[in-house]
C-alpha cells in the first residue's frame, strides 16, 4: 500500500511515529515536507530565542527515516492533489500515486487584510525561518508591535522581550486570551504582563500600516490614534490551510476546514485529514493534543484497527511570560445553569474561577491566572467527573487556617483517567510501566510517550510514578530531574570529588540531554558553593536565573534593586552620604530594610553598572540580595552601647558577616546576633542566631520567617567566639551538601533523619569524622572570596549583558514613575492612562 502524507509538522510526525509502532513492511510511505527541515516543536518555538537551535527542537529521532519503505522529501510543495486518478503534483513536476492519502497541512497565520501589511520588517510567528528572520530585525529594531493578544501572541510579545525591545501588544478584543479566560482573568493577566514590561492595547481596531515617524512603521487604528514601531508580528489568529484539498473537491466547512468523521476520513474515503486543517463536527482544533489524537485514529484506521476521534478537551496550562495561566473545560460557564466560585487577590495579582453544574456535584470548567497549582486536580476532577466536595470554593480558595485545602490524590483517579492528553497516556499504562520496572520519569517518558509534548502534564506523571512506586514497595527515587539519575546531595559529591567545574562537565559525566530550568541553576549553585568562581564567568553565566545573572533583584516594573552590604547593619556617616548621593543622582526610592541596611530601588538595568561603581569606589561591596546565599546578619548594639548588653553582639555580627557573605547555599539564610536575652536582633528566628550570655556565645539554628515561621532550636551553649566560630562552619557546610534544592534550613531540619540530636552529633560532636573537611571548604570560600559587583564592573564582556537595547544605550522607556511621599513608585496600569507620570529616572 502507498501512503503519501502531506506535511511533516508535529501532528504529521505523529502519524509516522504510530505507525511504526506496528509492522508496516508492507507500506510505502512517502512524506512531502515544504520547509527545510524535518518536524520541530512549535508548542516551544520561543525557546529559540533564549538559545535552543533547530536541532534541539527537533521531534524526529536519530535514524526514524532510515529504513526502505519511508521517505521523507524536504523542501517539496504539493500543488495539487487528484482525488479521481489518486496522485498528488509537487512544485518540481513530479506526480505520485496513493492508495491513501492523509492530509497534515495544519494551519496559517490570519493576516489582516491592512493596507501595509506586506512592508519590510512584518512578520508572522510560525516557522524557524521566520523566527531566524525576526532575530536580524531585532538587531536593528528598537520597539515591536505584535497584533494578537492570544496565546501565541503572548509567547510572541515574550520573544521580543528576549530581544530586548521595547514590546507592545495590540488586542481587537476587550481582553487578552478572550477565548481562554473571562474578564476578571483577562483584567489580572493584563496587569501582570504590563508589570512585565510590556504595553498591552485592547479593543484597537489596526486601518493601516504606514511610514512610520518615531520608527519604521506606524500603526493607524480605527479610533484615530496610532502608534510607531520598527517590527510588526502578525500573531491574530490561525486558519485552516485547506486550499489543496478545496480545489481537490474534498468537502470543506462554510468557515473553513476539511470535513472529516470519527475515523478522520474526509468525503474521499482514501484521503484523511488531521490536525489543524481538519473540521469534525463543527470545530478545528488549534492544540496539539487534539492533532496527536488524530493523527493515532489515522494511522490506526489505515492498518485496519478500530479507532475512533471523539472530539477533544481544550484544557491548557501555560506559563506566557514566566505568568501562570490555566483554562479548564468551559470557563465562561455556557452551560445553561452552571454556577461559579471565583476568587480574586488583587495584592498578590491571582485570579481563580471554577464553573460547577446546577447540581453542584461536578466540575465544568474554570480559570487560573498568577498561580495554578490546582490545575492538575481540577482537570482530573473535570474530566473523570469526580463528585466534589461539599463546599467546592475551598478549592481555590487560599487556607488561613492551616488546613491543608480539599486535594484529589493519585489514587482516587480511575485507571482509565486520561494523564497526558498530547499523547494519551492513562493513569493505567503509567502504573504498568512502573510494575514492569520503569523507576524514573525519564524512562516513564520515553516508554509511555507521557509528558513528550507539551510537558504539562510531568507533574502528575511524577505523583502517579512515586504512588505506584510506593504501592509496589519500590525505593522512590529523589533526582533533581531527569537530567540527573542523583539527589542535589550526590550531584555535590561527585562535583567536589570529581573536581567538576562547569556544568557541560558535569552533564557529560553524570547526566545526559541539555539540562533544565532546574538543574542547571541548581548546578551554578552548588558549583559557586564549592569552588567560589565568578557567577558570571562565561562557563556559569547561562545558568544562572534572571536575579543572578543581573546581580539584583528584579522588580514588579522590570527595574532592580540594589543593596549594598552593611555588615551588621554598621554603616558611617560617609557611608550614609555615599549612598544617599547615589539615590539622589539616579533617582531612587531609598528604604531601611528589616536586616538593617539600605534597600535601593528603580535602577534600570543599564544603570547598575554605574551605581555600583560609585557604590564601590565609597567602600561598599554586593550585599547578594539576589542570590541563594547570606542575606544579612541582624544585630543589636550590644554592650558597645546598651545598658542591657553581656557582649560585643554589633563586632560580632561584622565579623560572621564579613566571614560568610559570598556563600552560595541551597536556600538564602539569615542571621541574627543579640547581645543579651532580651534578644532585640530576633535571632531565635533565625537560620543562624547568636546570644550573649554572661558565660558565652549561645547558638541556634534552623528557624526562619516567611509563609511557615519556626522557631530556632539550640545546638550549643556557653562557645567561646573561635569555637563558635567553628561550629557555625561545619552547620553551613553540612547544610549546603545535604539539603535539597531550594530547601530552607528549617525544613531540612524537619527532614534530617534523627532531628536536632543527630546535627549536634555532626557538628559538634564530629560523628561522621567529617568536621575538618568542612571546616576547610568553609575556609576556602572566606579565602576565595570577590565581590561580584567588582569584577562584573571591571570586566567589559560581563558589563556588556547590562544593556536594555542591545543595540543602544537608551533605557526602558516603559519604566514610569510617581511621586508618593516625596520618594518615587511605580505607576500602576491605571494611573499610566489617567495621569502624566514623572520622568523616567535618568543619569
Amino acid at each position: 500500500m502507498k501512503i503519501i502524507v502531506i506535511g511533516h509538522g508535529m501532528v504529521g510526525h505523529k502519524f509516522l511515529e504510530t505507525l511504526a509502532q506496528s509492522d508496516i513492511s508492507n507500506l510505502q510511505v512517502t512524506v512531502l515536507c515544504e520547509e527545510p527541515r524535518p518536524a520541530y516543536d512549535r508548542v516551544h518555538l520561543s525557546e529559540f530565542f533564549s538559545g535552543k537551535s533547530a536541532q534541539d527542537l527537533s521531534l524526529v529521532k536519530p535514524g526514524f527515516f532510515e529504513r526502505d519503505n519511508l521517505a521523507l522529501r524536504l523542501n517539496t510543495r504539493a500543488t495539487q492533489i487528484d482525488i479521481v486518478n489518486k496522485n498528488v503534483t509537487t512544485a518540481d513536476g513530479n506526480v505520485l500515486d496513493y492508495d491513501k492519502l492523509v492530509i497534515a497541512t495544519g494551519s496559517y497565520p490570519f493576516v489582516p487584510p491592512l493596507p501595509g501589511k506586506e512592508r519590510k520588517d512584518c512578520f508572522v510567528y510560525r516557522t524557524i525561518e521566520d523566527l531566524e528572520a525576526m532575530l536580524e530585525c531585532g538587531k536593528r529594531a528598537k520597539t515591536g508591535v505584535v497584533i494578537g493578544g492570544g496565546l501565541l501572541g503572548l509567547e510572541c510579545a515574550k520573544a521580543l522581550r528576549d530581544m530586548q525591545l521595547e514590546t507592545h501588544v495590540v488586542e481587537f478584543s476587550p481582553r487578552l486570551m478572550a477565548v481562554q479566560v473571562d474578564d476578571g482573568g483577562g483584567r489580572v493577566l493584563r496587569r501582570k504582563i504590563e508589570e512585565l514590561g510590556v504595553t498591552v492595547h485592547t479593543g484597537k481596531n489596526t486601518t493601516a500600516i504606514v511610514d512610520g515617524v518615531e520608527g519604521t512603521h506606524r500603526m493607524e487604528f480605527a479610533d484615530g490614534s496610532h502608534l510607531d514601531a520598527d517590527m510588526i508580528v502578525f500573531s491574530a489568529g490561525i486558519r485552516p490551510r485547506d486550499m489543496l484539498a478545496r480545489e481537490s473537491g474534498l468537502t470543506i466547512g462554510p468557515r473553513g476546514g476539511i470535513e472529516i468523521n470519527n475515523n478522520c476520513v474526509t468525503s474521499d474515503p482514501n484521503v484523511y485529514a488531521i490536525g489543524e486543517c481538519a473540521l469534525w463536527g463543527g470545530l478545528t482544533f488549534g492544540l496539539v493534543a487534539p492533532g496527536y489524537e488524530m493523527a493515532r485514529v489515522a494511522a490506526k484506521h489505515i492498518l485496519g484497527e478500530a479507532a475512533e476521534f471523539a472530539g477533544a478537551d481544550m484544557s491548557t496550562k501555560l506559563k506566557l511570560m514566566g505568568v501562570d495561566v490555566a483554562s479548564i473545560g468551559d470557563p465562561h460557564g455556557k452551560v445553561e445553569g452552571s454556577r461559579s466560585y471565583q476568587f480574586t487577590d488583587e495584592r498578590k495579582q491571582i485570579y481563580k474561577k471554577i464553573v460547577v453544574s446546577d447540581c453542584g456535584k461536578y466540575l465544568l470548567g474554570g480559570v487560573m491566572v498568577g498561580d495554578a497549582s490546582e490545575y492538575g486536580t481540577l482537570l482530573q476532577m473535570m474530566l473523570n467527573k469526580i463528585e466534589l466536595p461539599e463546599s467546592p470554593e475551598f478549592l481555590i480558595l487560599p487556607q488561613s487556617d492551616g488546613a491543608a485545602k480539599p486535594a484529589l490524590g493519585v489514587d482516587a483517579l480511575p485507571e482509565t483517567a486520561q494523564i497526558c492528553s498530547c499523547n494519551d497516556v492513562s493513569k493505567g499504562a503509567l502504573c504498568s510501566a512502573v510494575a514492569g520496572g520503569v523507576t524514573n520519569v525519564a524512562d516513564l517518558k520515553s516508554c509511555t510517550g507521557a509528558g513528550t509534548s507539551c510537558g504539562g502534564c510531568v507533574p502528575l506523571v511524577t505523583q502517579v510514578m512515586k504512588a505506584e512506586m510506593k504501592k509496589q514497595g519500590m525505593e522512590v527515587n529523589n533526582h533533581v530531574c531527569e537530567h540527573f539519575a542523583h539527589s542535589r546531595q550526590e550531584l555535590f559529591h561527585l562535583i567536589k570529588v570529581g573536581q567538576i567545574k562547569t556544568f557541560a562537565d558535569l552533564l557529560d559525566k553524570h547526566g545526559k540531554g541539555l539540562g533544565c530550568d532546574i538543574c542547571k541553576p541548581l548546578a551554578a549553585n552548588m558549583l559557586a558553593t564549592v569552588w567560589n568562581d565568578f557567577v558570571l564567568k562565561k562557563e556559569h553565566a547561562s545558568l544562572q536565573d534572571t536575579n543572578d545573572y543581573f546581580l539584583g533583584n528584579i522588580q514588579k516594573d522590570g527595574t532592580y534593586s540594589v543593596v549594598p552590604r552593611m555588615p551588621g547593619g554598621e554603616v558611617t556617616a560617609d557611608g550614609l552620604i555615599a549612598v544617599g548621593m547615589v539615590a539622589k543622582k539616579y533617582q531612587l526610592y531609598t528604604k531601611i530594610t528589616g536586616g538593617a541596611r539600605v534597600d535601593l530601588f528603580g535602577a534600570r538595568l543599564e544603570q547598575l553598572p554605574l551605581i555600583w561603581e560609585e557604590l564601590i569606589a565609597a567602600g561598599f561591596e554586593s550585599g547578594h540580595a539576589y542570590g541563594k546565599s547570606l542575606r544579612t546578619v541582624k544585630s543589636c548594639v550590644g554592650s558597645t552601647w546598651c545598658r542591657y548588653g553581656v557582649d560585643d553582639s554589633i563586632g560580632l555580627a561584622i565579623e560572621l558577616e564579613n566571614r560568610y557573605k559570598g556563600l552560595r547555599t541551597p536556600h538564602k539564610i539569615k542571621f541574627g546576633v543579640s547581645g543579651c536575652t532580651r534578644e532585640c536582633a530576633e535571632a531565635q528566628g533565625k537560620d543562624v542566631g547568636v546570644i550573649a550570655t554572661e558565660k558565652g556565645w549561645n547558638l541556634y539554628v534552623c528557624g526562619n520567617g516567611g509563609m511557615k515561621p519556626r522557631h530556632a532550636e539550640l545546638l550549643a551553649t556557653e562557645l567561646d567566639k573561635a569555637t563558635l566560630v567553628r561550629y557555625i562552619d561545619r552547620f553551613l557546610m553540612f547544610y549546603a551538601r545535604t539539603a535539597d534544592r531550594l530547601q530552607r534550613t528549617s525544613v531540612w531540619r524537619e527532614n534530617l533523619e534523627g532531628g536536632l540530636d543527630y546535627l549536634k552529633q555532626v557538628v559538634v560532636n564530629d560523628k561522621l569524622g567529617i568536621s575538618a573537611e568542612l571546616e576547610a571548604d568553609m575556609q576556602h570560600v572566606v579565602d576565595t572570596y570577590a565581590c561580584e559587583w567588582k569584577e562584573a564592573v571591571e570586566n567589559p564582556e560581563t558589563r556588556k549583558r547590562f544593556r536594555h537595547f542591545v543595540n543602544s544605550d537608551q533605557g526602558d522607556a516603559n519604566v514610569l514613575f510617581m511621586e508618593e511621599r516625596g520618594q518615587i513608585r511605580p505607576a500602576t496600569v491605571e494611573e499610566r492612562k489617567r495621569v502624566i507620570p514623572i520622568a523616567v529616572n535618568a543619569a
